[in-house]
């Protein structure tokens, strides 16, 4: 008798996470080599399977079709980037900069991360960059992320975490006033909660110049002239203010400055924020009188508001409004930023920021240095102080920065005044580029070095949420391909460090946890088997039986179930004496245990429930007043630029812009301007269009829509060439954040015959 043969079982699925944007959703890799799946994971409670096309695509760029397979060094015979050795490339990388440090001095040797590597990677780079070369010239291009909302949270509440609740908490809310940010196209996965919020009888309100896809999903859309949300925050608490409708024991008992924030908003009345802004005062009225009515409401900000001259004053704005109104500090309420970088949250709390040390701890502390000195065996006297920030880093190559080490980023698409940006890395004695693929600032390099990608290595990455996820190896990496943990161990070794940076990233971590303990961002308590077990934990989380950071950090409160709403409704046009419900148990977070002596912390979902991170645990109020952006319109330039995202491409497109679904479905830039705009420059849909400013000229075809302000135009970022749009971008810096003004500059259309 014969017996079919047994069916082969079914190839095993690994658990991951996208390697795109901050929302790290929740994914499931199956298969091997160049046939990889994605598959859909339905327990991750953050996207709870739903995955955009660049996630379901993400396999792509693991194709050795698209991605770099071995070192890559210029000959000089040649001029031109051939293949090398591991020992060639790592040896010419390692003379590189031992040179320029020996020449000109270790301030001379420059480091530039990514938003996108991963937590044990940012941290390693950051120690590299201070113990190894001695440089305090690192940053990373997560600046040009959330760098503003950063310092109003740090100013406002003592303590910068995206999202102080979780996603979950959104459709709960009663408003959500979302300010700079197109869900739809930069986060799909996420819309999912301005669905639901509105589902359950909750309003949206959607602050932006053109009619996105998300604005087109609100009960009210709010077109400013770009660069004028700061004026349109503080009219908005004009009107709170002036119709009685603040919450004053919340400010009285939870909050210091408002006298003075107040007599700020109050300068800034409704006509004039009008004129300002051109948003009418009815709509204003209107965009007031829905947040206020709203029993629980939340402010939500991205790029829109931040990448401004004045975003930290924009923000900080925002938050005096959520604040007034007694909307933070308590259950399903609350200001939050959208982190849009994949570990944009942890990549700058953990030492690759000119300006940090691991733990979110601040470099100029000489008792954070004594921490972090401890740990890595080192005289906290020889770590260097704060260095350059980015945009001001890269203006400085070849000139008093004469090496680069970059890691993860394509500063040649991505950064502001991209043109003197490409020249000033082409002036560089010497660049030493890590990727996964040839991007357009590989291409400059005088060393490539080919590294693994998410699905290829294991590692942590903190999302949105600062929810601490942990990323697991599905695949094993082409021959020719290192992790950049083995990178920086290569280099340091040629560099007369031996020890002090593993190549296995649990141990990295293990090292994170030690420096990070006791810090604003402690992840002392989180553990790999803790992050594979728990879906993720929230920081912080100190180590069982140890407190946090003296700081007061609040903590998680008591679990919400399906229909709390944290508190009973505040009376319309009160809002007095609700501070977010009953009394309640004493919250879990840093600063206790979370538990019986030497249970595990849980982690701290939701911040600021019991007091603020400042030292008297209340929120401080700053008072802010409009300005206009560093370059206004005038005759010669009359129009708005503003740039942003699409649906089918991430970031400087270096990955995605290989991907031929993505290609397909945004294969190129596009300039999207009014009809009564392009009527004027007598440009039809579709025919190329030059956009002009003080920095440059760019040509791409018209997109002529009436979902855009007609003194407006927009362009998206993604590509490189004559649409580049960041040449034309004003490096105008936030004098706080050191953000770029890429939301504004002044430009001029011209028919164009290219």
């Amino acid at each position: 008798m014969s017996h079919a043969p047994a069916p082969a079982p079914a190839p095993a699925l690994v658990p991951t996470h996208c390697p795109y944007c901050a929302l790290q959703c929740g994914m499931n890799l199956r298969g091997s080599g160049e046939t990889v799946e994605v598959v859909e994971r339905d327990d991750f409670p953050v996207n709870r399977g739903a995955l955009c096309g660049k996630g379901r695509t993400a396999p792509a760029v693991l194709s050795s079709r698209v991605r770099l397979t071995g070192p890559l060094v210029r000959r000089p015979a040649t001029g031109r980037l051939e293949p090398a050795t591991w020992e060639e490339a790592l040896r010419v990388t390692a003379d590189g900069l031992r040179r320029t440090r020996a020449r000109h001095g270790a301030d001379a040797v420059g480091v530039f991360g990514g938003g996108g590597l991963t937590n044990e990677k940012a941290y390693a780079l950051g120690k590299f960059a201070r113990v190894v070369l001695g440089t305090s010239q690192i940053d990373y291009n997560g600046r040009f992320c959330m760098s503003s909302a950063a310092a109003a949270h740090n100013k406002a509440f003592g303590l910068d975490r995206g999202l102080p609740f979780p996603l979950e908490d959104i459709p709960r809310t009663g408003c959500v006033l979302l300010v700079g940010s197109n869900l739809a196209e930069t986060m799909p996965p996420a819309l999912r909660y301005l669905t639901e919020l509105k589902d359950n009888g909750g309003t949206l309100i959607v602050v932006d110049p053109r009619r996105t896809k998300t604005a087109e999903q609100a009960d009210l859309h709010l077109a400013p002239r770009p660069g004028t949300d700061l004026a349109l925050a503080l009219g908005l608490l004009h009107l709170v203010v002036a119709q009685g409708r603040t919450d004053r024991d919340f400010i009285r008992e939870r909050t210091t400055g408002w006298e003075e924030a107040r007599a700020a908003a109050m300068a800034h009345w409704p006509e004039l924020v009008e004129r300002i802004t051109g948003v009418g005062v009815p709509r204003l009225r209107e965009a007031a009188a829905l947040f206020c009515d709203a029993p629980n409401a939340m402010v939500l900000t991205a790029r829109g508001p931040e990448q401004q001259s004045k975003g930290t004053d924009t923000v900080g704005a925002w938050i005096n409004l959520a604040l007034a109104t007694g909307n933070a500090g308590r259950p399903l309420a609350g200001y939050g930023c959208l982190t849009g970088q994949g570990n944009g949250q942890g990549g700058r709390e953990h030492g690759q920021k000119a300006d940090q040390l691991p733990g979110y701890r601040k470099l100029d502390d000489p008792a954070a240095r004594a921490h972090v000195a401890g740990v890595w065996g080192v005289d906290p006297d020889s770590l260097p102080g704060p260095g350059r920030s980015a945009y001001e880093l890269l203006d400085a190559l070849g000139r008093d920065v004469r090496s680069l080490l970059l890691m993860g980023s394509n500063p040649v698409v991505s950064a502001p005044r991209a043109a003197h940006v490409e020249e000033r890395l082409r002036s560089l004695d010497f660049l030493a580029v890590a990727d996964v693929v040839l991007s357009e600032t590989a291409e400059l390099a005088d060393v490539v070095l080919p590294v693994t990608q998410w699905a290829e290595e294991t590692g942590t990455t903190t999302n949105l949420e600062g929810r601490v996820l942990l990323r697991r190896r599905a695949l094993t990496p082409p021959p020719g391909v290192r992790s950049d943990l083995e990178v920086l161990h290569g280099l340091a070794g040629l560099l007369g460090h031996e020890k002090g940076f593993p190549t296995d990233p649990e141990e990295v971590f293990g090292e994170l946890r030690r420096a990070s303990s006791g810090g604003p961002a402690d992840y002392a308590g989180i553990s790999y088997r803790r992050l594979e077990e728990e879906q993720g934990v929230f920081w912080p989380c100190p180590e069982p039986g140890v407190p946090g950071q003296g700081a007061g950090m609040p903590g998680s409160g008591p679990r919400l179930e399906a229909g709390e709403t944290g508190g009973p409704a505040r009376e319309p046009g009160t809002g007095a004496g609700q501070t977010g419900g009953p009394a309640r148990e004493p919250a879990t977070g840093a600063g206790q245990t979370g538990g019986p002596a030497g249970e595990p912390h849980p982690g701290t979902p939701r911040l600021f429930l019991d007091r603020f991170a400042t030292p008297d645990g209340r929120a401080r109020f700053v008072p802010v007043v409009h300005r206009e952006a560093a370059e206004p319109t005038d005759a010669e330039y009359p129009v708005v630029l503003t740039t942003g995202r699409v649906v089918a491409q991430y970031q400087s497109g270096a990955q995605t812009r290989r991907v031929d679904e993505l290609n397909a479905a945004a294969p190129g830039p596009f300039v999207q301007l009014h009809p009564q705009l392009a009527a004027r420059v007598g440009v039809a849909d579709g025919e190329p269009v030059a956009v002009v400013s003080r920095r440059g000229r760019a040509v791409a075809p018209a997109r002529v829509s009436e979902a855009i302000r007609p003194d407006t135009v927009f362009m998206p970022f993604h590509w490189p060439g004559a649409g580049r749009a960041n040449t034309l971008t004003n490096p105008a810096l936030d004098p706080t954040s050191r953000m770029p003004e890429f939301k504004v500059c002044a430009v001029r259309l011209e028919r164009s015959q290219d």
